[in-house]
C-alpha cells in the first residue's frame, strides 16, 4: 500500500524531526509519559553511532564523567555462536508489582519485564517520529485528523492467534471504559472522536475507531495536531480473543495480566516467580524473524549486589547501573559500558491538592499546607543541585532548571536559569511571607506549628543520604522536614497513582521519564492521574491546549508556547525538578547486537551472544 504523506502532516513531521536523537534506553515505544517507561532497545535502521572505542576518555580532568563520552551502542567484538542464553538484571530494591501488560502497567519495574516479550505495533525513529517500519504502518488523511493503520500479515500473538484491528480497537474499549482501573486515560484519548461520549457511557462504540478488515483501522481524531505522531497515538492492542469475557474492573488482576501474560514481541513468557523472576523462551515466529537467543532469565537485583553478579557473569546486562557505583567499577574487565542521555529529570513535588475521582480531575486545596508559593520557592532555593549532581553522581547527573529535559533540545529552554540556589535569600524570602523563625523552626504565618512531611524512594546505597542531604538543605532555612523512605511501589500508591492520595504527605522526591512527545500534559494536566502534586491553573491549562493545537504546527509558535509553560512553572512551582539524568548501562562482553536508547537500529532480536557462558573478570 502506498504511504500517502499529506502537505498537513508533512508540516507535523517537519516540526517533530526538530527532536535530537539523545534520550533514555527506551525502545518500547511507550508514548505515554509514566514513572518510567520500557528499556528494550527500538529504532531505525539508518541511524548510525560512534564505536565505542573511538570515545574520548570517560573521565575527565576534574574527576567528573560526561555523558557524550560514551557509545550507546555496542561494539562488535567477535563471533557470534548459534542461540545460547543471557540473564538481565532488573535492578531494584523491591519486587516488580506484576502488572504485565502496556494497557495496565504504571511503573518502571513492569515495563522492564514487558519489554521483552510485547511491544508497539509503531516503532519511531531517532527524531521520535512514529515509522513505517514497525509491526503496523500507517496513512494519514489530508486534513491530518485521520490515520489509517494496517498490521502486518505475519504479526501474530504467542498463541499463533493474528493481531488484529479488533485487538486494537478492544485496547481502546478497554482503557475508555468507566470500569477501567489503570492510568493511561487522558486528554489523547479524548482527543479521539467519540471517546469521551463513550467515557461518559452516553455511547455503546467510539464513533471514531473504525476496524476497516481483520488488519486495518482507522482513527478519527477531534483535532489534528503535532503530538500526534510523536506519541499521541495508542500503539498496544489487546489481545480481544483472551480477555474479551474478563470485566473491565477484573483484568488487571488477572492471571491473564498478572502470571500468563501474552504479548507478540520477540520472546514467551514460559514461567514466573512473581516479582523476582520471569524465564522467556525464543519466540521462532516473531514477525520481524527468528531471535538469535533460545532463552533470556530476568531476575531482580539489589542494588547493592549488582557489582558482584556483573563480575562474576550473574547477569549479563542490567537495565540501569546505579550511578554512585560506576566511578570505582567503571574498569571492570569483563564490561562494555554503554551511556546516554535519559529522556527523564528527578523532582520535588507539593501536594497542593486531591484526585477528584468522580469528575476525574485534579481538585486543588487552599489550605494546603503547602499551597504558598513562597515556601516552595524557598525550598528551592536553599538546595545546591549543581553540586548534588558532581558529589553524588561524579557529573553523569546535573542541575535541573526547566520541565522540560534537554532530551528534547529544541523545546528545552536552556535560556531559563529556574531558581538558583540563595539559602540566604530563601531566609529572607520566608521571613518576608511571615514564616517566623523561633529558635529551632519556623511557624506558619499564624504562628502554628509548621512540620513538613517528606517521602522519598528508597534505591542504591545514595538514595537515603541524598533524600537526608535535602532534609538538611531546608534545615538551614529554618524548615521542620521529616523524611520517610519508602519503596517505589508504595511510595507511588501513596503520592496517588491510584487516585488515593495519602493525606499524611505534604513533599515527595520524584523522577519522571517523559514521553517522546514533548507535550507535558499527560504529568501536568488537569485531568491526568499522574499529575501527583494536584496542580491546576488557568494558564497552565491554555498552555497546555495551545501546545497541541493546530496552530501548533507553526514551529515558531510552539516553541513560544512551551517557553512560557517553562517560564510558568518556574514560577507557581507545584514541582521543581532537581536533576537531569543519563543512564549508564554495563554489558558483558560475550554480547552482540546490544544498545540503548533510541535511533540505533538495535532490535532485541537480534542479541547474540560469542559464547556459552559469561565472561567473568579477571
Amino acid at each position: 500500500m502506498p504511504k500517502k504523506i499529506p502537505k498537513a502532516v508533512l508540516l507535523l513531521l517537519a516540526l517533530a524531526l526538530l527532536l535530537a536523537a539523545c534520550s533514555s534506553n527506551n525502545g518500547g515505544n511507550n508514548s505515554n509519559s509514566s514513572p518510567s517507561p520500557s528499556s528494550s532497545p527500538s529504532a531505525s535502521p539508518d541511524a548510525t553511532q560512534t564505536p565505542a572505542e573511538t570515545k574520548p576518555p570517560l573521565q575527565g580532568e576534574d574527576g567528573l564523567f560526561n555523558i557524550a563520552n560514551f557509545s550507546n551502542v555496542k561494539s562488535k567484538t567477535g563471533e557470534p555462536i548459534e542461540g545460547g542464553q543471557i540473564t538481565f538484571g532488573l535492578v531494584s530494591d523491591t519486587p516488580f508489582e506484576g502488572t504485565l501488560n502496556w494497557n495496565f502497567y504504571d511503573g518502571d519495574p513492569d515495563s522492564q519485564v514487558l519489554g521483552w516479550f510485547d511491544e508497539a505495533l509503531l516503532t519511531w525513529d531517532s527524531s521520535y517520529v512514529y515509522t513505517n517500519d514497525g509491526a503496523a504502518t500507517y496513512e494519514v488523511s489530508e486534513d491530518g485528523r485521520t490515520f489509517t493503520f494496517t498490521i502486518r500479515d505475519n504479526v501474530n500473538w504467542h498463541d499463533g492467534k493474528p493481531v488484529t484491528a479488533e485487538d486494537w480497537l478492544f485496547a481502546h474499549e478497554v482503557i475508555g471504559h468507566k470500569d477501567y482501573t489503570g492510568v493511561r486515560y487522558d486528554s489523547t484519548f479524548e482527543n479521539i472522536v467519540g471517546m469521551k461520549e463513550y467515557h461518559e457511557g452516553k455511547a455503546s462504540t467510539i464513533s471514531g475507531i473504525e476496524v476497516l478488515n481483520e488488519k486495518q483501522l482507522k482513527i478519527t481524531y477531534i483535532e489534528s495536531n503535532p503530538s500526534l505522531v510523536t506519541g499521541g497515538i495508542w500503539t498496544y492492542p489487546l489481545a480481544k480473543h483472551i480477555f474479551a469475557d474478563i470485566p473491565v474492573a477484573d483484568m488487571a488482576a488477572s492471571p491473564q495480566v498478572r502470571s500468563n501474560p501474552i504479548g507478540f514481541g520477540p520472546f514467551k513468557v514460559e514461567s514466573i516467580v512473581p516479582g523476582e523472576s520471569v524465564v522467556y523462551v525464543r519466540n521462532d515466529d516473531y514477525w520481524r524473524g527468528k531471535p538469535g537467543l533460545d532463552k533470556v532469565i530476568l531476575k531482580v537485583i539489589n542494588p547493592a549486589n549488582v557489582v558482584q553478579e556483573l563480575k562474576s557473569g550473574g547477569v549479563d546486562l542490567v537495565d540501569s547501573f546505579p550511578i554512585s557505583q560506576f566511578p570505582e567499577n567503571a574498569n571492570l574487565s569483563n564490561i562494555e559500558w554503554l551511556g546516554n542521555v535519559d529522556r527523564a529529570y528527578t523532582y520535588i513535588g507539593f501536594k497542593l491538592g486531591t484526585w477528584d475521582k468522580e469528575n476525574e480531575k485534579v481538585k486543588m486545596n487552599p489550605d494546603a499546607k503547602m499551597a504558598d508559593v513562597n515556601l516552595r520557592k524557598a525550598m528551592w532555593m536553599a538546595v545546591d543541585n549543581d553540586t548534588v549532581g558532581k558529589q553524588f553522581y561524579h557529573g553523569l547527573r546535573w542541575n535541573a532548571t526547566t520541565l522540560i529535559p534537554p532530551s528534547h533540545p529544541e523545546y528545552h529552554d536552556a535560556s531559563n536559569p529556574g531558581v538558583a540556589y540563595d539559602p540566604e535569600g530563601a531566609k529572607k524570602l520566608l521571613d518576608e511571607a511571615g514564616y517566623k523563625y523561633n529558635g529551632d523552626f519556623r511557624t506558619n504565618p499564624d504562628g502554628s506549628e509548621l512540620v513538613i512531611n517528606f517521602i522519598s524512594m528508597t534505591g542504591d546505597q545514595i538514595a537515603e543520604p541524598l533524600a537526608q542531604y535535602y532534609v538538611q538543605a531546608w534545615k538551614a532555612i529554618g524548615l521542620n522536614v521529616q523524611l520517610e523512605m519508602v519503596e517505589f511501589n508504595t511510595f507511588y500508591d501513596r503520592v496517588g497513582q491510584n487516585g488515593e492520595d495519602d493525606p499524611s504527605v505534604d513533599v515527595y522526591q520524584g523522577a519522571w521519564a517523559v514521553g517522546i512527545d514533548v507535550d507535558p500534559s499527560g504529568l501536568y494536566g488537569p485531568t491526568a492521574m499522574f499529575n501527583f502534586p494536584r496542580y491546576e491553573n488557568a494558564e497552565n491549562d491554555r498552555l497546555l491546549k495551545e501546545g497541541v493545537s493546530e496552530k501548533a504546527f507553526d514551529k515558531e509558535y510552539r516553541l513560544s508556547i512551551y517557553k512560557e509553560w517553562q517560564q510558568l512553572m518556574v514560577n507557581e512551582i507545584p514541582v521543581f525538578p532537581t536533576l537531569y539524568r543519563s543512564i549508564v548501562a554495563p554489558v558483558n562482553k560475550r554480547i552482540l547486537n546490544y544498545a540503548i536508547g533510541d535511533g540505533t537500529g538495535v532490535y532485541l532480536h537480534q542479541l547474540q551472544v560469542t559464547q556459552d557462558s559469561p565472561v567473568v573478570a579477571e
